[in-house]
């Protein structure tokens, strides 16, 4: 009984307390420390004398050669920045404006080699003067100006149709050109060197006068096949020079406006651009097929010699722009060759 009580006395047990878990939010990631930006210092030395030039401090490494070039403007401004090259080593190669600083192999503190390439005009300039000085040049020969080929033949025209039909091929042309160079053609590079307008015109207008002066001449022969042999070198004119627009349009549209970008050359749905898929360059390939074209026509031999010479100097080009396509793509299409399918 006692205990009975006892029990009863004692106090009611109380309930188990359940320990109440709270939710934290997630610790926030620590914040990654700033990298402090690690700037360049770039010292210019003259290729020739390895006089010091510049010494550029904190260049942000982000830099391109064409900044740098800039930079060095502001202290050499008589060295703009179409004279300069810049040379990681004084016989190398210029690097190209396009190339960022910390992706060349220096170090923070880099040393460039600077050349003088000698006062500079633009490529535009440059083409309208030789393209502009053998259209006016063949056209005084064709109108037999005076002191050309004597009083008696002062102004008087050819009787042949083939004199007339050649300069009017031969107007065309560069007249394209001229066109071609304002509104078509996109330069990878700005300017050339000055001097070198002088020989590149020589060339050009020296051989027009002497295309000019025989198929003008007053005692010039037409074609040995007369009538057959012309129509036939206008049709070989025309469609070259068709192909020859043809292709400077794709390569234009192959690279936007203002940029520098570089694609391998595609045919497109223009049956004149499918010879891309012989050759790397068939605007030259295109532009010998005019001038044989035009000798065929008038069956001159400077005209001849003319097309022969063309065709060196336009193969040495190709043959250079397809080992850069070489170098510079690996799977560039290997049955291409630089301007003769097959064979060159």
């Amino acid at each position: 009984m006692d205990m009975m009580v006892s029990e009863m006395q004692q106090p009611p047990k109380s309930p188990v307390e359940v320990p109440v878990v709270t939710k934290r939010p997630p610790a926030k990631p620590a914040k990654k420390a700033k990298r402090a930006t690690v700037y360049f210092e770039v010292e210019i030395l003259d290729a020739k004398t390895r006089e010091k030039l510049c010494f550029l401090d904190k260049v942000e490494p982000h830099a391109t050669i064409a900044d740098i070039k800039n930079m060095f403007t502001k202290s050499h401004p008589q060295w703009y920045p179409a004279r300069q090259s810049l040379r990681l080593d004084p016989k190398g190669r210029s690097l190209k404006d396009e190339d960022i600083l910390q992706n060349l192999p220096v170090g923070t503190t880099a040393t460039l080699y600077f050349r003088d390439l000698g006062a500079q005009i633009s490529w535009v300039t440059v083409f309208l003067t030789e393209y502009a000085g053998p259209l006016v040049i063949y056209l005084l020969f064709y109108f037999r100006v005076p002191f050309i080929y004597g009083p008696k033949y002062d102004f008087i025209t050819s009787r042949h149709s083939v004199v007339h039909l050649a300069c009017i091929c031969h107007s065309f042309h560069y007249i394209k050109r001229l066109l071609e160079t304002l509104f078509v053609h996109r330069f990878s590079h700005g300017t050339m060197p000055f001097r070198n307008i002088f020989k590149n015109c020589m060339y050009y207008w020296g051989f027009a006068a002497w295309m000019a002066y025989y198929i003008n001449h007053p005692l010039y022969t037409p074609p040995t096949y007369g009538e057959d042999q012309v129509k036939l070198a206008v049709i070989i004119f025309l469609f070259c020079q068709l192909g020859n627009f043809s292709i400077h349009i794709a390569l234009r549209n192959l690279r936007p406006a203002g940029s520098k970008t570089r694609k391998i050359p595609f045919p497109t749905r223009n049956p004149f651009t499918w010879l891309f898929l012989l050759v790397s360059c068939p605007n030259y390939t295109y532009e010998v097929g005019s001038w044989i074209g035009f000798a065929i026509m008038t069956q001159c031999f400077p005209v001849a010699l003319f097309s022969l010479v063309g065709f060196i100097q336009m193969t040495i080009w190709a043959k250079g722009k397809h080992r850069s396509y070489l170098k510079e793509f690996r799977d560039y299409p290997p049955l291409r060759s630089p301007i003769v399918p097959f064979f060159l």
